[in-house]
């Protein structure tokens, strides 16, 4: 066991920030008593990222083409040198300061997560009823409280994160899915307010990702505990088929094929959920 810390940064068309990120981070962790090392994983940018991060020791990883968010931060803990890896952003928008205090709670907990819940939050305006309304399912199919569900500042074990690999994406969802993954299996998360800040040049999350982190929650929490997707939705046709029944009787003299229908949908989704629940425990 190496004990120490590395930090993965991924790096997309990021040279107006990349070098002053680098720079928060060594000084903060040079004051610090805690081993480090940098790694730095240039995902094809187009613009001078390259150029910038020659000018600092620093590890650093090239793509030769544009692979993603998530799989960067594959490619950094592929080779990490240190048992805790910590990831960050490149477009300051997170205090890297509280790194080493992040790191203090890594030993009892196996992920620590930078919760943006600070005085100073600048999350753009219309993403906001997007988030609120993921984080709020989160939290329904996790039985948990989830105070920043995609945060990109956090610490956790190299280990243990790398055996979720066959189900974390390669986009921006990776940070979603493992704070879901952990959380259905029982894992224990700590998650520090911090401050967020308007970050330097262009967002590269689209408005059509919120659609993708909705498929993505709903994806892992069937991976992990598929009841809780598939008895809400049985609950909901059998509400469908007590109705439908209601007005065949009452208005109808009968039972037709509506009813019927809703009655099979009901119990094909809930055998189908009890199915699937079978195959997870015995995985």
């Amino acid at each position: 066991m190496k004990k120490g810390l590395s930090i993965v940064i991924p790096a997309y068309n990021e040279e107006k920030s990349i070098g002053s990120v680098i720079e928060e981070i060594e000084r903060v962790m040079s004051r610090s008593e805690i081993p480090f090392e940098i790694i730095i994983v240039n995902d094809a940018s187009r613009d001078n990222t390259k150029d910038v991060i020659r000018k600092y020791k620093v590890k650093v990883i090239e793509h030769q083409f544009n692979r993603g968010y998530g799989a960067s931060l594959k490619s950094g803990l592929n080779n990490a040198l240190y048992d805790y890896v910590a990831i960050t952003d490149a477009d300051t928008t997170y205090p890297n300061e509280k790194i080493p205090e992040l790191y203090q709670y890594i030993d009892s907990f196996q992920m620590v997560v930078g919760a943006r819940t600070g005085e100073e939050v600048h999350i753009p305006f219309f993403r906001k009823p997007a988030k609120w309304f993921l984080n709020k399912l989160a939290n329904f199919l996790t039985n948990t409280k989830i105070p920043d569900l995609n945060s990109g500042l956090r610490i956790f074990h190299k280990d243990l994160v790398k055996s979720y690999f066959h189900i974390l994406p390669s986009g921006f969802s990776f940070t979603c899915t493992i704070t879901l993954a952990l959380l259905c299996d029982d894992y224990d998360v700590k998650y520090i307010p911090i401050n967020y800040k308007k970050r330097v040049g262009k967002s590269k999350i689209k408005s059509r990702d919120a659609f993708d982190f909705l498929l993505l929650i709903i994806r892992t929490i069937i991976y992990f505990n598929p009841l809780k997707v598939f008895l809400p939705l049985s609950f909901i046709f059998g509400v469908f088929t007590v109705l439908a029944l209601c007005y065949d009787v009452i208005v109808g003299q009968g039972i037709f094929n509506k009813s019927v229908i809703f009655f099979i949908f009901t119990m094909f989704i809930f055998i189908f959920g009890l199915l699937a629940d079978l195959i997870v425990r015995k995985r």
